[in-house]
C-alpha cells in the first residue's frame, strides 16, 4: 500500500497568514477585535471517512498568540476539505490554495460547509459501530450501542451557532464541532455520555463523539454526535412568546392569559432538579467547608470590582451587594457536584415526551479546567432566575420602542414584565426545590445572583450597550431587599 502524503503531520509549507485572514471573518472566532498573530498550525489527522472516498479532510489545530495586555494563547480547530480545482459552491469557506507535498495543489475550504466532506465524517461515527475508529494519523471516532445511524443522509450546517460549528445529518442527528479547544475531557461529552447511559429522557441522547491524543498522551474531545430533536422548540422562544402573549391583553393578569409559562416554568424546575439527582450518582460529590465558602465569597467580591471598571453605575449598589457576598461568607460549608454550570432558557428545548436540557459545555469564557470543578447546583438555579427576569425585560424594551417612548405605555409594561417574572421565577423555585428552600440554600441562591446579573453588567456594556439597564435593574432590586 502507498504512502498516503497526507498522513505526515508537518505543516511547514502552509501559509499561516491564511489562517489569520480565515479566523478574522468566521462567526465562531471568539478573539475578534483583539491582535493576535497564528504562531502554530498542528495537523491532527485526516478523517478516516474520506480516505477512499470523497475529498481529503484533515483536521488542523490553530494556534494563535495575542498581542494586545491580556495576553495569552488559543487553539482553534480548523477542519479542512483539499480538492483539486476551485469548488465555486464552497466560494464562502474558502481557506486559500497551497501545494501540498506528494499531492501538488489543492484549493482548501473549511469541511464543516461542505456536504461531501461531512458525507465522509458520517460514515466515520457508522464505522465506529462495535470498536472506535481512527484515521491515519491518530483521530477517533467513538460511538455508544443502541442507535442505528444511517449513512446516506444528507448534511446541512446550522447558520446561527456562534461559538462552536453543527451540523445536521437528515432529521436523525446532528454533530457539534468545537471550534476552540483546549486538553482535556469535554464535560458537553462526558457529562452526556454519563445521562445517556443512565438511561435519561431530560437530555438528547449522545451518540458518539471524535477525539485526538497528542504526543504526550493528552487527549482531545474534538467533536460530539447526539440525537436530533426534530420538533423540539427553544425554550427562550417559547418564553418570548408568552411574554408577547400577556402584553397583547392590556387587562389580563399573567395567571389569565393563554399562553400562561408558569406550567412549563414548573416542569423545567422538576426536569433541572431530576437531572441533578442523576449529576450526583454519577459524578463525584463533595461537602466543602466553611473556607469553600470564603473563597466563593472572595470570587465574587473580585468579579464586582472588576465591574465596576467597566459599570461605574454599579458603584451605588455595591455595598448591597457585598452585603449578599458577605452572608455567604458566613456560612459554614458548601455541597458541591457536577452542574451545567452556564444554565439558562436558551439551554433548554421543549419536545413533545417533555423539557430538555442541551449543552453542557459550561461557560465558554472559562478555561476547561474551571468548567470541570464541581460547583453548587444552585449556580444552575440562579442562571435559569436571570432568564425568567430577562424574558419579559427584552419583549418590554422592543415594545416601547414601538411605543414612542410613551411614558404611561411604559410604566404599565413594566409592570407587567416583573409579574411574568415573578410568577415564572417561583413556578420554576418551587418545584426545583420541593418546597421552600433551606435559609443556606437562600444565601447561596441570592449570591449567585447577584454574582451573574453583575456578570450581565458587563456583558451588556461591552456588547448592548441598550439592554445594560435590565440587569442594573436587577442590581437594584437585590439592594432595595
Amino acid at each position: 500500500m502507498s504512502e498516503n502524503p497526507l498522513d505526515r503531520l508537518s505543516t511547514d509549507h502552509l501559509d499561516r497568514q491564511v489562517f489569520v485572514e480565515y479566523l478574522e471573518k468566521t462567526r465562531w472566532f471568539g478573539g475578534k477585535g483583539r491582535p493576535f498573530e497564528v504562531t502554530g498550525v498542528r495537523r491532527i489527522g485526516q478523517v478516516p471517512g474520506c480516505v477512499d472516498a470523497g475529498p481529503a479532510v484533515v483536521d488542523h489545530l490553530v494556534e494563535l498568540t495575542y498581542g494586545d495586555a491580556e495576553g495569552g494563547t488559543e487553539s482553534y480547530q480548523v477542519p479542512l476539505a483539499f480538492y483539486a480545482e476551485a469548488e465555486g459552491r464552497l466560494d464562502h469557506a474558502f481557506v486559500g490554495w497551497w501545494e501540498e507535498p506528494g499531492i501538488g495543489w489543492v484549493h482548501a475550504y473549511d469541511a464543516l460547509h461542505d456536504r461531501e466532506a461531512m458525507a465522509c465524517w458520517l460514515r466515520s461515527f457508522v464505522a465506529a459501530v462495535d470498536d472506535p475508529v481512527s484515521g491515519p494519523t491518530g483521530l477517533t471516532f467513538h460511538r455508544l450501542p443502541g442507535h442505528e445511524l444511517d449513512p446516506d443522509v444528507t448534511a446541512s450546517l446550522f447558520a446561527g451557532e456562534q461559538s462552536n460549528s453543527s451540523v445536521k445529518f437528515g432529521e436523525d442527528s446532528i454533530m457539534k464541532l468545537f471550534r476552540k479547544v483546549t486538553p482535556g475531557a469535554n464535560p458537553d461529552v462526558t457529562v452526556h455520555r454519563a445521562l445517556t447511559t443512565a438511561g435519561s429522557t431530560d437530555v438528547a441522547a449522545l451518540y458518539g463523539w471524535m477525539s485526538w491524543t497528542d504526543e504526550t498522551g493528552e487527549e482531545y474531545h474534538l467533536a460530539m454526535l447526539q440525537q436530533f430533536l426534530r420538533t423540539a422548540t427553544d425554550g427562550w422562544d417559547l418564553a418570548l412568546a408568552s411574554v408577547r402573549d400577556l402584553y397583547a391583553e392590556g387587562d389580563l393578569h399573567a395567571h389569565e392569559v393563554g399562553g400562561d409559562f408558569a406550567g412549563e416554568s414548573e416542569r423545567l424546575g422538576l426536569t433541572l432538579r431530576e437531572v441533578h439527582a442523576l449529576l450526583r450518582e454519577h459524578f463525584p460529590t463533595e461537602r466543602r467547608g466553611p473556607e469553600a465558602a470564603r473563597a466563593l465569597a472572595d470570587g465574587m467580591r473580585a468579579r464586582l470590582d472588576a465591574a465596576l471598571e467597566v459599570v461605574p453605575e454599579l458603584a451605588q449598589h455595591a455595598d448591597a451587594l457585598r452585603a449578599t457576598y458577605d452572608r455567604l461568607a458566613a456560612l459554614d460549608g458548601v455541597d458541591v457536584q457536577q452542574v451545567h454550570g452556564d444554565l439558562h432558557l436558551g439551554q433548554t428545548l421543549r419536545t413533545a415526551k417533555g423539557w430538555k436540557i442541551v449543552d453542557f459545555e459550561g461557560e465558554p469564557a472559562k478555561p476547561l479546567v474551571e468548567r470541570l470543578e464541581p460547583d453548587s447546583p444552585w449556580r444552575d438555579v440562579a442562571g435559569m432566575l436571570r432568564s425568567f427576569d430577562y424574558a419579559p425585560r427584552v419583549v418590554e424594551k422592543q415594545s416601547v420602542d414601538l411605543a414612542d417612548d410613551d411614558a404611561e405605555a411604559a410604566a404599565q409594561l413594566a409592570y407587567r414584565a416583573e409579574e411574568w417574572a415573578h410568577r415564572n421565577r417561583n413556578h420554576f423555585l418551587a418545584a426545583y426545590a420541593g418546597g421552600e428552600p433551606s435559609e443556606d440554600a437562600k444565601v447561596l441562591l441570592a449570591a449567585y445572583v447577584a454574582d451573574k446579573a453583575v456578570y450581565e453588567t458587563v456583558y451588556e456594556t461591552r456588547n448592548r450597550p441598550g439592554w445594560v439597564s435590565i440587569p442594573l435593574e436587577a442590581v437594584a432590586r437585590i439592594g432595595a431587599a
